[in-house]
C-alpha cells in the first residue's frame, strides 16, 4: 500500500544558518594639525550617530595651534539621512555614519575596536621618538564607541572626554575604569542637551562616584554639540602644568 500521498509532497524542515567571515574594510580618518614631528598633543575624537568626520573635525579647528594633531576616524557604516523622496529633490544626498546598531552588534565592536587600535598605531607610527599626551574623546554615540576601545585596548590615554552621551551599560564602572591606565575622566554636557540631560548627567557622575573612579563634570550653556569655548577651557585645563 501507498503511504498517504500529502506526506509525499512535505518539505523537511528548512535549515538556516548564520556564518561569519572577516573582510577587507577600506576606512577613512581626518586630520587637523601636524601629522609628522613632535606635537604636544594628539586628540582622538569620534563623532556621533549620523555624522562624518569630516563634518566633525571642523568642531576642533579652535584647538588648531600648531602644537596639537587632531584626529578623527569615521565610522565603517555609512546611510542615506534621508528618505528616497527627499534625496531625488537634492543634488548632493545627505550621508551620515554609524558606528554600529544592534544587529550583529558583537562583531560591530570587535571590528571598531580594531579599527581604532589601527588608527592610534598609525598615528603613532609618524610621531617616532616624540611623547606626546593623549587625549581621547567621544560625542554622542562617540562616547560609548571610546569607553568600549579603551577598556579593551593596549591604547595608553592620558584624557577620556564623554561628550554628550553616555557609559554603556555593560561596563561596570570600576572593572572599566581600572583598565583605562590611569586616563582622567571627564563627562560634558549642556543644560540643554534634550539627549543627556541634567538628570542623565547627573546619574553617570553617581555610577562613577559610588564605584570610586575619579572624574570631572562639566556643564555649560547649549545643546547636543559641541561648545567651542568649554573645548577650548578643556584644552587649556590640560596643558596647565
Amino acid at each position: 500500500m501507498r503511504g498517504d500521498p500529502r506526506m509525499e509532497h512535505e518539505r523537511p524542515e528548512a535549515v538556516i544558518e548564520e556564518h561569519r567571515i572577516v573582510v577587507p574594510r577600506t576606512a577613512r580618518y581626518y586630520t587637523l594639525g601636524p601629522t609628522h614631528g613632535f606635537p604636544r598633543e594628539v586628540w582622538i575624537v569620534c563623532h556621533g550617530f549620523g555624522q562624518l568626520a569630516a563634518r566633525f573635525i571642523q568642531s576642533f579647528v579652535p584647538l588648531d595651534d600648531g602644537t596639537r594633531l587632531i584626529v578623527a576616524p569615521e565610522a565603517l557604516s555609512r546611510y542615506y539621512l534621508d528618505s528616497i523622496a527627499q534625496r531625488r529633490a537634492q543634488e548632493a544626498p545627505r550621508v551620515g555614519a554609524t558606528w554600529m546598531t544592534k544587529e550583529f552588534r558583537d562583531a560591530e565592536i570587535a571590528d571598531y575596536i580594531g579599527y581604532l587600535d589601527l588608527v592610534a598605531t598609525e598615528i603613532r607610527h609618524h610621531l617616532t621618538g616624540a611623547s606626546p599626551r593623549f587625549v581621547v574623546l567621544g560625542f554622542s554615540q562617540g562616547t560609548a564607541t571610546v569607553a568600549r576601545w579603551l577598556g579593551a585596548s593596549d591604547f595608553r590615554a592620558d584624557e577620556l572626554i564623554l561628550w554628550g552621551g553616555q557609559i554603556p551599560p555593560e561596563l561596570e564602572a570600576s572593572a572599566w575604569a581600572g583598565k583605562l591606565h590611569g586616563a582622567e575622566i571627564t563627562l560634558v554636557a549642556g543644560n540643554e542637551d534634550n539627549y543627556i540631560t541634567p538628570k542623565v548627567l547627573a546619574a553617570e557622575a553617581e555610577k562613577l562616584s559610588e564605584a570610586g573612579v575619579p572624574h570631572h563634570v562639566v556643564r555649560f550653556e547649549g545643546g547636543h554639540a559641541i561648545d567651542a569655548a568649554t573645548l577650548t577651557t578643556l584644552a587649556e585645563r590640560f596643558a596647565a602644568p
